[in-house]
């Protein structure tokens, strides 16, 4: 979608006759239907200001072609500037012009991230010229005429308002890969910019290229595909087994013969299969020239995911192919051919932070033409949490789609053990199952220790002899702040006083790839960095925010020790409801090993309890 666009002689009048900013602000209003913040407008001012100078001192043909805020299809992402000509061969060419009004940023150990002062506070963000970068490769995936070689992208970042620095943070090596793809020019490069637009597209010619880039169809490149399959082939984290396959084969009929709006329900429990199927079905539906992206709310499980089907060199490629789920808030309806949603039991609702829409299933159904929801609605966790499969069947029938339920059941996790799964259910009041007292299978090793010492020895014996085992915990404790000096686990928050216990949660400067991270071995991770992972092993330490009363003989959730402000938010009158959302964290936590499960119970009652449920000493 366009918002603003024009000859380079048009804009430079619009800009030079101060009608700039309200030209982009009425077309703002007609293209996206909704009004423009103070803050924008100023800086369209600023900005287009500087961008007017450089465009009328570069010596470009008046014919060049001028777009603002381009509405990147099937994203809310908008790029601040292109101009479009032909180059002295009379290549047709155009050129993003990323634009900041910053004035300091600082490099980080992040890729492609800097910290910066914008909107009231310094906070991570995005590299400008990686910004750039990833736009233009964006559309070199997807805009068939860009990508079958009709035009040819380039992209660039300005600063305007920023003196460089000797050295400058950001032309740090970390980031000098997307630098050199994409040019930064600061406060005084005003001719190093202008030479570089004008030998891109200093020839004009740029009308007839703006509508190649408007009207070029959306759809994934064979060479983004042919990346795909790459990532897929030989990969044996993501072989089909049995009931996956069938499931796998079912989803993906449906998804490709659809005539009209379809909804996918995939069911099934932690450990079934879901997100082998689930990632199987994204990379199919690529192969079959459907655009197509992966979904999934936890950044966490997104960035392991990546991880296992690509490396370093190629996970750039997957950016654009896996979204969160609050992306699809204002776009247009089934602007995907396919949307894949792993993990939809953790949808969002309103109350989510920095999301400004109502209903994230809606957002999905709405933008796709068939949506594939993979849910376990005993792993919702939060009251914005809306993910059941009731909800998604309403907002299908809402949207007249057709509904396709699919069920995985076998158990490829926890050793197979049905048992086990079961077993947990029944004890922590999660439902009713046969298994009330144990499970069969003694393939899946459970123990619980009496110290939690002892818990993190036995881990780390497993991590010694080359297994994929991590420590978990509830939310029983706070996480401190970076701001009181905990931006690396520094703060040992994890205490147990009794048994001399401490240690630091999840670092944040590991953040969503601490599951993988190699400092991760000397930290607790949490439900968010775990759930829909899994590992050889896994240390439970069940804290204080889950306790057995053995008068009344029920769980409880002491409302001041579940430190989780979000997960408890507004339910100070629902303590069922809160118990359910606690014990659906630990189940979480307790499933996600593949081998055994260790685990620690601060409430010695709850400790009773459990043991009370087991009906020989093997399990202990």
């Amino acid at each position: 979608m366009v918002v603003y666009k024009n000859t380079a002689t048009g804009f430079c009048y619009d800009v030079e006759t101060n009608k700039i900013a309200d030209s982009i602000e009425l077309a703002f209003k007609n293209s996206l239907g909704r009004k423009v913040n103070p803050s924008e407008k100023s800086a369209w001012i600023n900005s287009m200001s500087f961008m007017e100078r450089i465009v009328r001192n570069s010596g470009v043909a008046q014919d060049c072609g001028v777009l603002i805020e381009y509405n990147i299809p099937a994203t809310s992402k908008r790029i601040d500037f292109i101009i479009a000509g032909c180059d002295s061969e009379n290549k047709k060419k155009f050129v993003i012009v990323e634009l900041k009004q910053w004035q300091l940023a600082h490099n980080t150990f992040k890729d492609g991230l800097v910290t910066s002062f914008f909107r009231g506070g310094e906070r991570e963000t995005p590299h400008p010229s990686y910004q750039a970068y990833s736009y233009k490769s964006f559309l070199k995936d997807y805009n068939e005429n860009i990508y079958n070689g009709k035009i040819n992208p380039y992209s660039c970042a300005y600063l305007h308002n920023y003196k460089e620095k000797h050295p400058e943070p950001l032309k740090a090596d970390i980031y000098k890969e997307y630098v050199a793809d994409s040019p930064i020019y600061f406060q005084d490069d005003f001719e190093k910019l202008a030479n570089f637009i004008k030998m891109h597209v200093g020839n004009g010619g740029g009308e007839e290229i703006l509508y190649d880039i408007e009207s070029g169809r959306i759809r994934p490149s064979k060479r983004l595909i042919d990346c795909v399959n790459a990532m897929f082939k030989g990969n044996q984290e993501f072989i089909l087994l049995d009931e996956q396959k069938v499931a796998y084969e079912t989803a993906l009929h449906n998804a490709i013969n659809s005539k009209e709006k379809t909804v996918i329900i995939v069911k099934g429990g932690p450990g079934t299969g879901k997100s082998v199927v689930s990632m199987n079905l994204f990379g199919g539906l690529l192969t079959k020239q459907l655009n197509t992206v992966f979904v999934a709310p936890n950044a966490a499980f997104r960035s392991v995911m990546k991880h296992k089907l690509a490396g370093e060199e190629r996970r750039e490629r997957l950016n654009h192919l896996f979204k969160g789920s609050a992306a699809f808030y204002g776009l247009q309806d089934n602007v995907y051919d396919a949307i894949v949603v792993d993990e939809a039991h953790r949808l969002k609702n309103y109350k989510a932070y920095q999301y400004f829409g109502q209903n994230q299933i809606e957002d999905i159904v709405k933008a796709g033409k068939t949506s594939i929801f993979f849910v376990d609605e005993n792993q919702i966790i939060r009251p914005e949490d809306i993910g059941s499969i009731e909800e998604i069947k309403k907002i299908a029938n809402q949207q007249h789609a057709t509904i396709n339920e699919i069920e995985l059941q076998a158990q490829f996790r926890c050793s197979g053990s049905d048992g086990y799964i079961n077993w947990l259910d029944n004890t922590l009041r999660i439902k009713e199952t046969a298994n009330f007292d144990g499970w069969e299978d003694k393939n899946f090793e459970f123990i619980i220790f009496d110290d939690p010492n002892d818990l993190r020895q036995a881990i780390k014996n497993k991590q010694n002899q080359g297994f994929d085992a991590q420590l978990l915990a509830g939310y029983a404790w706070k996480w401190t702040s970076a701001k009181e000096g905990n931006s690396n686990s520094q703060s040992e928050d994890v205490q147990i006083p009794e048994y001399n216990f401490s240690m630091p949660w999840n670092s944040r400067k590991a953040g969503s790839n601490w599951a993988i991270d190699e400092s991760s071995h000397e930290q607790i991770g949490c439900v968010h960095t775990s759930q829909g992972l899994e590992f050889d092993y896994v240390g439970v330490i069940v804290g204080n925010d889950l306790r057995f009363d053995k008068e009344k003989f029920e769980y409880f959730v002491p409302w001041n020790s579940y430190k989780d402000m979000a997960g408890k938010k507004g339910l100070k009158n629902e303590p069922e409801k809160l118990c359910l959302l606690v014990k659906n964290i630990y189940k979480i936590l307790m499933t996600r090993g593949i081998y055994g499960c260790y685990v620690f119970f601060q409430d010695k009652n709850l400790k009773e309890f459990i043991e009370s449920r087991l009906k020989n000493d093997s399990y202990k």
